[in-house]
This record gives C-alpha cells, sequence and structure tokens, in this order.
C-alpha cells in the first residue's frame, strides 16, 4: 500500500527558501500553503490567501473554466507545464495582471490529493522580449530607409548622366553613358528590391531580374522585339554582398549580347539562369543563340570595359568562369555564398 506522505515532510524546510512562486492547492481548490516568494509576487500575506480558492489570483475571465482543470490537474499522475502553448496571466492583489508560466506537480499527501504550483513571473521576460522587438523593428526601419535613399541617390547619378547624353553629339560618348547608366539602374534595383522586401538580408533575384532585363533590352531600341530574354531564377535569394556583383555581371553580359551577338536584324534568346548547386554554392550562366565570339579575340586582354568588370566582379566573388564561345555563347559563373567581402 502506498504510504501517504504528510505535506510539510514533502515540502521539506527549504519551501520558503526555493527562488521560485510556489502555492499548494487542495481537491477543493483551496490554498493550502504558499512560500514568501509567492506571497511577494502575487502581493499577499500567507494569512490572506490560505483558505480561499485559488482563482483568487487569477483574471476574472478564467474563473469559469478553471474549475474544470484543476480537477484535471488532480488526476494527473505526472508533473507538467500548463497551459503549453497558451499565454497565461496571474492577477496580483491590486489588480494588476501580469504573464506568468506555471508547472504543476500533483502530490498525494496524507491530507489528501493537492497540487504543488510553481510560478514564474515572466514580467522582466516579456519586458525584455519587447525591447528586443522594438529594437528589430527599428533596426529593419533603419535598413529600409538606407535603402530607399541609396535607391534615389543613384537614381539622380542616372537622370544626371543622361542630361549629358542628351547634350552630347559626339556618339561613341553618348554609348559610354549609357552604359554606365544601365550599370547604375542595376544597382539601384537591386537596393528597390531590397526596400520592397520583408527580408533585408537576401535579395529576390528573380523579382530584380524580371525588373532589370526588360528595362535592358528596351535601351537597346529594336533590339527588344528581335532578341527574347528567357529568365530562370529558380527563386534564388542572394545576401547584398553577392546580389550587387551578381547584378552588374548580368547587366554586362547581357548588354554585350544585345549589341554584338544580334546583327543584321537577327532574331534569337538570351538565357540568364542562376540556380543553387548546393547550400552553400551557385552558378550564374548568361547565354545565346547570336553569332558567337570569334576565337581571334583575347577574352582575357580585351578592351572591352564590359568584360574587363565582369573579370573584376568574379575575382570580388572568388568565383569561377567558364566560357563558351559560339553554340551557343555561355558565360558561366560559379561562386560561394559568404565567401566576398
Amino acid at each position: 500500500m502506498e504510504k501517504k506522505i504528510n505535506l510539510d515532510e514533502y515540502l521539506g524546510q527549504a519551501f520558503d527558501r526555493i527562488p521560485v512562486a510556489m502555492i499548494v492547492v487542495n481537491q477543493q481548490g483551496e490554498i493550502t500553503r504558499l512560500n514568501q516568494l509567492a506571497e511577494s509576487t502575487f502581493g499577499y500575506s500567507s494569512t490572506e490567501l490560505i483558505g480561499r480558492p485559488v482563482e483568487v489570483l487569477i483574471p476574472t475571465r478564467y474563473h469559469r473554466a478553471h474549475p474544470a482543470y484543476r480537477n484535471g490537474f488532480l488526476a494527473e499522475t505526472n508533473a507538467r507545464p500548463m497551459g503549453a502553448g497558451r499565454d497565461l496571466s496571474g492577477l496580483r492583489k491590486d489588480g494588476s495582471e501580469f504573464p506568468v508560466e506555471v508547472g504543476i506537480n500533483p502530490v498525494q499527501t496524507g491530507e489528501g490529493p493537492m497540487v504543488l504550483s510553481v510560478i514564474l513571473d515572466l514580467s522582466e521576460r516579456k519586458q525584455s522580449e519587447k525591447r528586443i522587438q522594438d529594437a528589430l523593428q527599428q533596426k529593419d526601419l533603419l535598413l529600409r530607409e538606407v535603402h530607399h535613399r541609396v535607391k534615389n541617390n543613384l537614381q539622380v547619378i542616372h537622370s544626371l548622366l543622361d542630361l549629358q547624353a542628351l547634350k552630347s553629339k559626339d556618339s561613341e560618348l553618348v554609348g559610354m553613358l549609357r552604359d554606365s547608366q544601365n550599370r547604375i539602374r542595376s544597382m539601384s534595383l537591386i537596393h528597390q528590391t531590397l526596400y520592397q522586401s520583408q527580408n533585408f538580408a537576401q535579395v529576390d533575384f528573380q523579382r530584380f531580374l524580371g525588373e532589370l532585363l526588360p528595362r535592358l533590352t528596351e535601351a537597346y531600341g529594336s533590339m527588344s522585339n528581335l532578341v527574347t530574354i528567357d529568365i530562370r531564377a529558380h527563386d534564388v535569394k542572394l545576401p547584398i554582398n553577392e546580389a550587387i556583383p551578381c547584378g552588374l555581371i548580368v547587366n554586362e553580359l547581357v548588354s554585350n549580347a544585345l549589341k554584338h551577338g544580334f546583327t543584321d536584324h537577327q532574331k534569337g534568346t538570351i538565357v540568364v539562369d542562376i540556380r543553387p548547386l548546393d547550400d552553400q554554392q551557385v552558378e550564374l550562366s548568361i547565354s545565346d543563340d547570336g553569332k558567337g565570339i570569334p576565337e581571334e579575340l583575347d577574352l582575357m586582354r580585351t578592351g572591352s570595359l564590359g568584360l574587363q568588370l565582369v573579370n573584376l566582379l568574379t575575382r570580388q566573388l572568388h568565383g569561377q568562369l567558364d566560357i563558351q564561345r559560339m553554340k551557343p555563347t555561355r558565360f558561366a559563373l560559379r561562386f560561394k555564398l559568404g565567401v566576398s567581402p
């Protein structure tokens, strides 16, 4: 036969010194014991609470349902958290509510079945969480504003170059200014994509390409009706340190394909493909079915600023660039995330 222990024997001499609030409730729902921390937590003395229903310590809106929960607790044989997954509240003597976490432990004693409740006051933790949440929200607002301002500043530079191009009669200079505008637009769109995003650490590259490439083909006039651009981005998201170099590389290689790959009103397709190879490695490729790159052209020593930029940005990404000259012409860049500064 199971021995019924005395409650005071079960609680022991350390009951009052335990650094958590503890309350014992009998099967009638009356408070029979509480320690000193429980007194200070709820603002009552022991004499004010002993013999009173435990519902005095919970908000009124929970009073109707609580007796049924309490009877269920008495039928338990194992300790467990109370109200797991729900926000629980305690009620102080002054009428103020505070968030709590409650652990219950049914006890069979010589005085009958009882429930030992351990109550943690979560007020300080909740306040800390709120402070952290507020700080994160402020950080998000600041980052959003930074991306917005960077985007606006780049658009101002874009407009200034546009004014300069309109005033110039040198076609070669105008072409160089237009190329610079396209590069600035690429960087601006990265910041615009982040500004419109809920995640300021990752650029939705599919969305970025969807904004950039139609504008890029429009910049080359009649080519927009002859060349189709196929975007295959596979929902790739890149950190900004990788997104900006990749955006510029796409800008340069697609521009080169539009300018040099299709001549005499030749129709064709440019494919921009970016995909994860594994958790850390990404492959970006730009290919076209145009006329290809002549074998005699040394791509490592070319005078083209665009290809020089592509090589420079590849080094910045610590990537590897493979080139296929024709059928199709293809530039394939592989790099690891988180390596570039």
